[in-house]
């Protein structure tokens, strides 16, 4: 957005998603309009046809000079396509015969770019020839005041953990996160704050189970997208497996470490110099697989050798502090 901005300074820039993750745009200070629908779920669906249906109706009206396709699946191509412009933008690496839809097609291989500096050569192929990376998130001090308010007056250093992920190949264990938070606390008194989705919960409930006598404070499920952000701003570390949330605290400025199983930080790695990885070695990573009967990577990818990293950041955020 900040690149569209500087390319576009005087025109209206529109972004279409979905319902859920609205808050993450509105207000943001290069963005005119939102676009919200409500898609109904991952999927095909009944829902999310009348969704994209109804979506695709308006979008004529809306009179678009250029639509830009970002994601590259058939939902977001027949979005692009029914804006009925004449130059139509897209990835030349998109999936599920969305690219039938452009006009214009950028070269950014999927395989072997990030995904961040994938949606960049966009911008360059506009006409920025260098651009920069900038993340905003329209933080308010409503967010912040909430995230000092709940995070109250525990001691730092704040490390905060995000267990939850779509993919159980993904899941690093809660087990396993339990014994770094244990190292943590014990060694570098650290506070321990587990955050999530409300399906979380059980592997917060896991957790607290693992970490004993060791307090924690769980926010699992009690927490706004924006209000997630504003914790992981006012954390001194988020350990978090390769999700969303990994990805917001990245883009708040949050000091990172995501946890990579099956797949790729190359390619979804957090982006910025403040964050870290920790990745499996197992022979079949990364593997992109959602589902797997083996998860040697979760074996393989043991507590031993994310701690050293840990400790390492915990303790760079105390000589930062000092």
């Amino acid at each position: 957005l900040p690149t569209l901005r500087k390319l576009f300074p005087y025109s209206e820039i529109s972004w279409v998603v979905n319902t859920s993750f609205r808050s993450l745009l509105e207000g943001h200070r290069d963005l005119d309009h939102v676009i919200a629908y409500d898609r109904g779920g991952a999927g095909i669906s009944h829902r999310s046809i009348g969704a994209t249906a109804r979506l695709c109706s308006r979008l004529p009206d809306e009179k678009f000079d250029l639509p830009i396709d970002l994601q590259g699946l058939l939902r977001s191509g027949l979005m692009t396509a029914a804006t009925r412009s004449d130059v139509r933008l897209g990835l030349d690496d998109a999936r599920e015969g969305a690219g039938w839809f452009y006009t214009d097609r950028v070269n950014a291989p999927r395989k072997s770019v990030h995904a961040v500096d994938r949606v960049l050569r966009i911008a360059r192929a506009l006409g920025d020839p260098d651009p920069e990376p900038a993340f905003h998130l329209p933080l308010g001090e409503s967010h912040l005041h909430w995230a000092r308010e709940a995070l109250g007056n525990l001691p730092r250093p704040l490390l905060v953990v995000n267990m939850g992920a779509r993919w159980l190949t993904k899941r690093w264990p809660p087990e396993h996160f339990a014994e770094v938070a244990r190292r943590a606390s014990i060694r570098a008194g650290a506070s321990i704050i587990a955050v999530g989705a409300p399906e979380d919960r059980p592997l917060a409930q896991a957790f607290g189970e693992r970490l004993g006598s060791i307090p924690f404070l769980d926010l699992s499920g009690k927490t706004t997208l924006l209000q997630l952000a504003a914790i992981a701003k006012l954390s001194d570390l988020f350990l978090s497996n390769d999700t969303g949330p990994l990805h917001l605290a990245a883009a708040a400025d949050a000091a990172v470490v995501g946890v990579y199983t099956c797949t790729d930080p190359r390619l979804t790695g957090p982006y910025g110099k403040r964050a870290t990885v920790v990745k499996s070695c197992v022979w079949c990573a990364p593997s992109f697989r959602k589902t797997c009967d083996r998860l040697e990577c979760l074996a393989e990818l043991s507590p031993d050798r994310v701690w050293p990293v840990v400790s390492t950041r915990l303790q760079d955020r105390r000589e930062s502090a000092a």
